[in-house]
């Protein structure tokens, strides 16, 4: 979609998507009381720093968040993830998406779900995603001692390069155009 000024926008929302075990659901406010508690460990900050946000403030960032980015040329998709046997929610998976051919991606999954494959599941269902509308070059930061999220970039197609930014290893996957 282009703008005012030929900027471009990317056509592609947070709607819901599945892949085997997991339904990623748009994020929205009311999820943040149980995201609490799923991204209470402060175990969950060690490469990013910082501390678990209380339900309230959480609400707050979901608010913002849902509201969307300011930029018309930077699209915010944030999904959860619910693990659709126990139909409860384990973390979360977001791109922003910049000029529709661009994205960043990130993703988080709460300490007692870990080391199921949940956050390769989600990373590579939201690569997937990515490629089907378009977005030719993906992204995530990784602190280089974080090696389980190496391994779920890796896993969703994703490279190590030897670009640095903050202290984090940048990695990415590039689709031919």
């Amino acid at each position: 979609m282009c703008f005012p000024g030929g900027v471009m926008r990317s056509t592609l929302l947070a709607e819901p998507f599945a892949t085997a075990r997991l339904d990623l659901l748009p994020l929205r406010v009311d999820h943040a009381a149980e995201m609490a508690v799923v991204l209470g460990d402060p175990a969950l900050h060690t490469f990013i720093g910082g501390a678990p946000d209380p339900p309230e403030a959480l609400r707050a960032r979901y608010e913002r968040l849902v509201a969307g980015s300011p930029d018309p040329s930077v699209t915010w998709c944030n999904w959860v993830l619910r693990v659709r046997d126990a139909d409860r929610l384990a973390g979360t998976v977001q791109a922003t998406v910049t000029g529709g051919h661009h994205a960043e991606i990130a993703w988080v999954v709460g300490t007692s779900w870990q080391g199921r494959g949940l956050a390769s599941e989600a990373a590579a269902g939201l690569v997937a995603r990515l490629r089907a509308h378009g977005v030719r070059t993906i992204v995530a930061h990784i602190h280089p001692g974080h090696h389980a999220s190496a391994a779920v970039a890796r896993s969703a197609g994703l490279a190590a390069t030897a670009e640095r930014q903050d202290g984090e290893v940048r990695w990415r996957a590039a689709v031919a155009p």
